[in-house]
């Protein structure tokens, strides 16, 4: 037997005014478009926008059904849009916030299983990482320059290809 122990880097910044000022731009922009979202059971609220190699912003929140396996994160909504409008455009830069409407969010809140795996599933596509940050309402926010670090051993077309890593 072997142990193998995986170890992930994380940045976190104090505030908001520690960002780089692009980030706070696209921070900005994922928290406006948050309070667009769609969450009438859960009411929580989240944004995301993604930066793309050709400059444009891409926005995304999270839209609930009452059939919940329906609805879809914001994550996710603005991955596909990405995907579908720009399909050759790496994504560079994600930002994502959290809020919700029953209690003040001060934690940052990283991307679900669900949304690390389409996350994965990009940046296996275009061969290069996406730098994620993510936040609360207010607060800390933290930066991973890939997802690798939010989902080590990722599950990705290379297991349906050849089904070596």
């Amino acid at each position: 037997m072997k142990e193998i122990e995986i170890t992930s880097v994380l940045q976190v910044y104090d505030s908001f005014n520690e960002l780089p000022d692009d980030i706070q731009q696209l921070m900005q922009q994922s928290k406006l478009i948050r309070d667009k979202a769609y969450a009438p059971y859960s009411e929580f609220l989240v944004g995301a926008a993604l930066l793309l190699k050709n400059g444009e912003v891409v926005l995304g929140n999270n839209q609930e059904n009452a059939c919940y396996p329906s609805g879809l994160c914001a994550e996710r909504t603005a991955i596909y849009y990405a995907g579908a409008n720009f399909p050759d455009v790496p994504i560079l830069k994600m930002a994502l916030s959290a809020k919700s409407l029953k209690y003040q969010l001060l934690i940052p809140t990283p991307p679900c299983g669900a949304c690390r795996q389409a996350i994965a599933e990009y940046e296996s596509k275009q061969k290069e990482s996406i730098e994620i940050y993510f936040m609360g309402e207010t607060g800390k926010i933290v930066r991973s320059n890939s997802l690798v670090n939010l989902l080590p051993l990722t599950f990705d077309n290379s297991y349906l290809v050849s089904g070596l890593k």
